[in-house]
């Protein structure tokens, strides 16, 4: 029996046998191990393109809304190859950024971004150099703050964090620098007379000049030609981040010299680079240890404080530049236009402006606006907060990844796994929100008209990535909003009536009002 076994034919149909029994184990063993590992749910996908046939990618953050409701608050979509889970609503985005900050704190490092801190993302001959593997080895990448890892992000964000204190943020001198800000920006919509203007670029110049305060030491004349030129290519590079061609770009990255958004893109950042460049280059010619002017001088100040290269390692010129380059873009966009959004819902909403200017008369009459007067303006402060809620600046927040495998909600998610917190999900939860998809300031007052803090208000997201400049931001649109609508009343342009005012969003990587004219009619 032994010896027929032995035969060829026989050992032949035994090893079959033996294999078929083999792949059943491993099989059984794989579904098991599935069961003990439950991955997040999602929609099937193809294969190479993955979910995207299934998304709007001009819309992205609404089509992944939308799923959230029939796969979860955790569940998975492929863009192409790339495997991201989506976190939706205010309980799971909450927990996961702040209550599981560590294992969700970690920032994607996608093509786009890897491009925004490399440079241009081209070789010598014009073909795309981005390579997942050796993103961190490459000159420039992981650099700055916002697109950065690791210990060179740690150090940057608490270096960031304490310079942006000594220079005020939230404090009286940061008051002093937007109070007089307000004045010139008074000025410039004083020069309209009451007709119908744009106040897409004054706003923008207005929000520019206070972080260009901090990062240079000085503000800018409305007129410059260099802050007209930086503000505007900031604006275009943030709209053109979100485009479909973009999303495409981030899933083929090959693609990326072919497609004349992902030049333009490149071109914009790289201007843009020179620009602070020269502005850096200007401070350190007159840089002297004993005098702090800016956030450049305090870069520099510290640099030289440290006695080893081992210790200054995180102090080089692309991190200083690359966080110039962060700050001004964060601080210029999102503030600028959460107030075009303000202004514009003003008109469309005449009764809530008026309930407005009534509080602001009474409390405050004609005098200088304050800080201080914040806590006795409830409904302008519920104003602002639904302003920043119902516009929701940054739907999607900037994508992170996971530092370590983590089992969240009953769910396994691997280690490096992209990570995209929907804030749109949080802003607009159903469950946390008495009338989501309307503009209700009354979501921010309690029974006796008493401002109310909610959990589901995240608009500078939450955890290790929360925005840095929140402190700044809230005073920024306090201080403007108040000192505007102290000044003017905005009414539609003549011919078009509050009914006609568009509130449909302009997606890019931030949301922005439609193209629109106001009226800023002084009330003096």
């Amino acid at each position: 029996m032994f010896e027929e076994l032995l035969q060829a034919p026989a050992l032949a149909s035994w090893l079959g046998l033996l294999a078929g029994l083999l792949a059943v184990y491993l099989l059984y063993s794989s579904w098991t191990f599935q069961d003990e590992l439950k991955r997040p749910p999602g929609p099937r996908r193809l294969p190479l393109l993955g979910n995207l046939h299934q998304l709007d990618l001009n819309w992205l953050d609404k089509s992944l809304f939308d799923l959230s409701k029939r796969y979860g608050p955790v569940f998975t979509v492929y863009l192409g190859l790339k495997k991201v889970v989506v976190l939706a609503g205010c309980k799971t985005v909450r927990q996961a950024l702040i209550n599981h900050a560590d294992e969700f704190g970690e920032r994607e490092i996608n093509p786009l971004f890897h491009d925004f801190t490399k440079g241009h993302g081209l070789d010598i001959d014009g073909v795309c150099s981005f390579d997942a593997a050796g993103l961190q080895d490459e000159p420039g990448v992981n650099s700055g703050i916002i697109f950065a890892n690791g210990d060179s992000w740690k150090e940057l964000r608490r270096f960031t964090l304490t310079t942006l204190r000594d220079f005020g943020m939230g404090k009286r001198l940061s008051e002093e620098k937007i109070t007089e800000e307000c004045h010139y920006l008074i000025e410039e919509f004083e020069k309209h007379k009451g007709k119908a203007f744009d106040t897409t670029t004054l706003l923008s110049y207005a929000a520019s000049n206070i972080i260009s305060a901090i990062m240079f030491g000085e503000r800018f004349d409305f007129k410059d030609p260099l802050l007209q030129d930086m503000v505007k290519n900031d604006q275009e590079t943030i709209r053109l981040s979100g485009s479909a061609s973009i999303v495409i770009y981030n899933v083929f990255p090959w693609l990326g010299p072919w497609l004349k958004i992902w030049r333009d893109l490149m071109k914009n950042v790289e201007i843009n680079k020179q620009h602070l460049l020269q502005l850096i280059n200007k401070l350190e010619e007159t840089f002297n240890p004993d005098i702090c002017r800016c956030f450049v001088d305090a870069f520099c100040t510290r640099k030289l404080s440290l006695e080893s290269d081992a210790q200054r390692v995180h102090y080089h010129d692309d991190n200083l530049v690359y966080s110039v380059m962060n700050l001004f873009a964060a601080g210029t966009d999102t503030t600028s236009n959460t107030l075009r959004w303000s202004l514009l819902l003003m008109a469309k909403y005449p009764r809530i402006q008026d309930r407005i200017q009534e509080e602001l008369s009474r409390v405050v009459g004609d005098r200088q606006i304050t800080m201080e007067d914040r806590r006795n303006l409830p409904y302008i402060d519920a104003v602002i907060h639904e302003t920043q809620r119902f516009a929701n600046i940054v739907p999607t927040s900037i994508t992170h990844s996971t530092s370590t495998d983590v089992t969240f909600q009953g769910y396994f998610i691997e280690k490096g796994t992209t990570v995209l917190p929907l804030l749109t999900s949080v802003l607009y939860d159903e469950s946390e929100w008495e009338t989501p998809n309307t503009f209700n300031p009354s979501h921010f007052l309690d029974k006796e008209g008493k401002f109310i803090r909610r959990d589901a208000f995240l608009p500078f997201s939450a955890g290790r990535r929360a925005c840095l400049g929140e402190g700044l931001a809230r005073m920024e649109l306090f201080l403007f909003f108040t000192h505007l609508l102290q000044r003017f009343r905005f009414t539609p342009a003549p011919g078009m009536s509050e009914d006609q005012l568009d509130l449909t969003p302009v997606v890019g990587f931030t949301l922005s009002p439609l193209p629109h004219q106001l009226c800023a009619v002084s009330r003096h």
